[in-house]
């Protein structure tokens, strides 16, 4: 959950964008990016994609399987 806060949080800062303006382009509400960002819960895998388009990222880049580069951040072994 850690690493999905720290990038979302690095993106919306990249973006120069508010948590509320996210909140609402993807119709939640502005409590739910706020849990997102502060690492309380996670989306659901439907936000999770909607937030990856928002961003123009990859989910597995969000939650931390793939690198800012596209390559794999973990060892598959």
């Amino acid at each position: 959950m850690e690493i999905f806060s720290k990038r979302l949080n690095e993106l919306i800062q990249d973006y120069k964008i508010t948590r509320y303006k996210l909140a609402k382009e993807l119709n939640v509400n502005k409590q739910t990016v706020a849990f997102w960002c502060d690492g309380v819960n996670e989306p659901k895998i439907s936000y999770l994609k909607a937030i990856a388009l928002f961003f123009g990222v990859s989910c597995d880049y969000l939650v931390g399987m793939e690198n800012a580069d596209g390559s794999t951040a973990y060892n598959s072994k």
